[in-house]
């Protein structure tokens, strides 16, 4: 007979599960017997038998944790019974033609480039409802020493690789989730290719999976496996990205707030249509407009003095601009200083900045306003902290050349150009030869409806969190003020509004914001490595809510410094005592 939830191929599958819950069983029960004989003793502590029960109780408490060994070596030994199994359509939450594994292999802890321990890896896909459309590949890691939680790890860019699940996660480089027990599982979010490519847009389903599918296929497709390799279900399941992966993070709040207990969302891209607009719009002022577009020589001008200027305004001169809003009251007089002579171009020998090239910074600085609102009536995307310490010279900047190159690239275009254009041409026109500079934001005619669309696709903008509060969900959030690929900015909208709903105490039992400066989008001048997953489980499991935080500088020039990382909206500040690369010397304060 059928279980539903299973491949009746073979009874394999069901040994597995019936052994797991077994195991299951036997570890619930050395833990009542070992109650009971305590329980014993206690009320026999004054006869005889006492010294024989406490030696009986003893014995079987030192022979637990052989017990707990042998249920841990249990799952790689049946590790490849998994191998060709099938997770039918009927437990996964969205339409799919069901899954298949096509591999499961015992990764052995001493094999060579493992850090993870021993583990069961599994991969497989889920298959689309088109044939024309890529499957979603997948990847599921069952530890053999299971700490009874889950952890899906989200993509970057436009993803199109499997994520893995066995490395570590970002900014917390010293060990794998794997490796402290947690059953990991990602995948390519449902195409192949390059990260930075968004030709698989030419697909609906494909750009479906992209925006969210493949999230719920992907969660209900390993915890079947789960369940099939332990015998239950995990007691908790979180979701840990960053960037697209801090994208997929908002997105299962705010579309599956019962599916998990705890989010960890780094440098969200919430309003993915916003900050393609906002690139399109930077390429527009750099390529369109005579002399707008910002040279390296310029771009470094810019940071050098804003160091200048806000360096030291947090008590410190350690290359971080950690008051934000303090450096914002001094850019009247930064843009005055940067200036040419009559707004005129600057010379070879010369870095200083054009009216034109003003007006382009200062585009970036504004935003987005569109005359028309996209999903869930947002019509804005916050601008960037341009003169308050971002370096746009890095290799996710503004690019290095006047001349436009077709397509657009990252090192000549800059990143936020060529993301633009991309998606102008593969998500909204699908027309490869369209040129996004005569893309008009304020009237797109007939591409409006599409924009609309999109953004409710693939962006994560719906601030009504109400589920996911009831479900007891929490969410930490990280976004460097630096960042010059997502706007902080928006992040710091999109919390706001969601104090305005449902004010400052119910939005602190459920989320923590930490804005991080001198932090760029994977790179800057304080690249802080700190332990995000740590903090959400012990808030999940035990209550305990972070507060202060602290990160260790992993910057190769800064490597060891440490830094307090302050809830928002309050920012490091040096005490005056101290050394500058300890975190003890500095306080979180208001900005």
């Amino acid at each position: 007979m059928c279980n539903a939830g299973l491949c009746c191929c073979n009874f394999r599958p069901y040994r597995m599960a019936i052994r797991g819950r077994f195991l299951y069983i036997e570890r619930r029960f050395e833990a009542f017997t070992f109650n009971v004989f305590v329980r014993v003793v206690r009320r026999f502590r004054s006869f005889r038998l006492f010294r024989f029960i406490r030696l009986c109780a003893l014995l079987i408490a030192a022979l637990m944790p052989l017990a707990s060994a042998h249920a841990a070596t249990y799952l790689t030994k049946h590790c490849e019974d998994l191998d060709g199994k099938s997770v039918p359509p009927s437990i996964i939450g969205l339409p799919t033609r069901g899954a298949t594994v096509f591999s499961a292999t015992v990764i052995k802890a001493a094999a060579p480039g493992n850090r993870n321990g021993e583990y069961c890896r599994i991969t497989g896909y889920i298959r689309a409802l088109q044939d024309s459309t890529p499957d979603i590949r997948f990847e599921v890691n069952l530890p053999s020493r299971w700490n009874g939680r889950a952890l899906q790890m989200g993509g970057g860019g436009y993803n199109g690789t499997i994520v893995s699940g066995t490395e570590p996660m970002s900014f917390a480089p010293d060990s794998t989730p794997l490796a402290r027990g947690y059953a990991t599982f990602g995948s390519d979010s449902g195409h192949a290719g390059n990260a930075g490519r968004a030709d698989f847009a030419t697909n609906d389903e494909a750009i479906v999976n992209f925006g969210f599918g493949h999230l719920k296929k992907t969660r209900d497709v390993a915890l079947a496996l789960i369940q099939m390799g332990y015998g239950r279900n995990p007691e908790k399941t979180y979701f840990a990205g960053g960037s697209t992966g801090g994208r997929e993070g908002f997105t299962v709040i705010e579309r599956f707030p019962n599916d998990y207990d705890g989010v960890i969302a780094n440098a969200p891209a919430i309003n993915f249509s916003g900050v393609r607009l906002m690139g399109v719009l930077v390429g527009q002022a750099s390529y369109s407009k005579p002399g707008g577009f910002v040279g390296l020589a310029q771009q470094r001008r810019v940071f050098e003095t804003v160091m200048q200027q806000c360096d030291k305004l947090d008590g410190a001169a350690d290359g971080i601009v950690s008051n934000v809003e303090a450096c914002r009251k001094l850019e009247p007089q930064i843009i005055a200083s940067l200036r040419c002579a009559n707004g005129q171009r600057p010379s070879l020998r010369d870095s200083c900045l054009s009216d034109a090239q003003l007006d382009t910074l200062q585009l970036l600085r504004d935003g987005v306003k569109m005359k028309y609102p996209l999903a869930y009536n947002v019509d804005t995307y916050p601008g960037y902290n341009v003169f308050q310490g971002v370096d746009f010279t890095s290799t996710l900047g503004l690019g290095d050349s006047p001349t436009l190159v077709n397509p657009p690239s990252f090192a000549a275009n800059g990143y936020l150009f060529a993301q633009g254009d991309a998606y102008i041409r593969h998500f909204v026109t699908r027309d490869l030869n369209f040129n996004s500079l005569n893309f008009d934001i304020d009237d797109p005619g007939r591409y409006t409806q599409r924009l609309i669309t999109l953004a409710y696709t693939v962006g994560a903008m719906n601030p009504d969190f109400t589920a996911f509060i009831a479900h007891g969900g929490k969410l930490i959030a990280m976004h460097g003020l630096s960042d010059e690929v997502i706007s902080p900015n928006q992040t710091i909208a999109f919390y706001n509004a969601l104090i305005e709903h449902y004010g400052q105490a119910k939005v602190d039992a459920f989320m923590r914001l930490y804005m991080v400066p001198g932090f760029q989008h994977g790179n800057g001048v304080f690249q802080p490595a700190w332990d995000e997953l740590g903090a959400l489980d012990d808030w999940v499991t035990n209550g305990v809510a972070p507060e202060t935080l602290i990160g260790s500088d992993i910057a190769s020039a800064t490597n060891g410094r440490t830094r307090p990382i302050c809830r928002y909206p309050n920012c490091p500040r040096y005490s005056g005592k101290g050394s500058l690369n300890v975190a003890a010397s500095f306080k979180c304060v208001a900005p």
